[in-house]
């Protein structure tokens, strides 16, 4: 196969284009270090590595920017990869970041828990479990960071309910809002209904 051109695209990629027609695009810098240009001729096997070379780098590329901007666990990098690099590389740029401590799910999901229950959002441990299990973290793990981590229920309701729902008392659509919202956290109707029930008496019924 010959290459009749080699034209520079956006985002590092170059169009190659093969026996007078367009091939596919790939890495910039991964045709440059083959030494790709105009008039070589090229194998079956040799454009198949220049493939897989090309989607090794961008993988790794993407993982090192989504990473540079926070935390994130091997199955959301993967997942986000993926969207522009093969699944085989998506798996080996990540396991790299892992090997190189980049990527660590238990330290990620130590810090997303803690953020989920005692950060802004205050979900019930229930409600941060599933979380993290959307996030791909091993579920062992999950239970050992629940098991390890005392969270006061009734205290983060009473918080959500001191901070959103201040006159939860003054109509009953209010009250459902509430519950609803609650329930959604992952915190269970029995630990809601006596908070509230406690709210009540606090403020005198009103």
């Amino acid at each position: 196969m010959l290459v009749t051109a080699v034209e520079p695209r956006r985002k590092a990629l170059s169009a190659l284009y093969i026996d007078g027609e367009f091939a596919m695009k790939l890495d910039t810098e991964t045709l440059l270090i083959n030494h790709i240009k105009t008039g070589v001729e090229i194998s079956d096997e040799q454009l198949h590595q220049l493939v897989t070379d090309s989607n090794n780098k961008r993988a790794k590329e993407k993982a090192l920017w989504l990473i540079s901007y926070r935390d994130h666990s091997k199955k959301e990098l993967i997942d986000k990869i993926k969207r522009t690099s093969s699944e085989e590389s998506a798996v080996a740029a990540v396991e790299r970041l892992t090997e190189l401590g980049l990527v660590n799910d238990e330290a990620y999901a130590r810090r997303y828990y803690k953020e989920l229950t005692q950060g802004s959002k205050h979900l019930s441990p229930r409600g941060a479990r599933y979380k993290l299990m959307e996030k791909g973290i091993d579920r062992e793990l999950i239970d050992a960071i629940v098991d390890e981590t005392d969270i006061d229920e009734r205290e983060q309701i009473r918080i959500i309910i001191n901070s959103k729902y201040k006159n939860l008392n003054s109509d009953e659509k209010t009250k459902k809002r509430a519950v609803s919202a609650l329930q959604r956290k992952g915190f269970r109707f029995e630990d809601i209904r006596s908070v509230m029930e406690e709210y009540e008496e606090e403020n005198d019924g009103y």
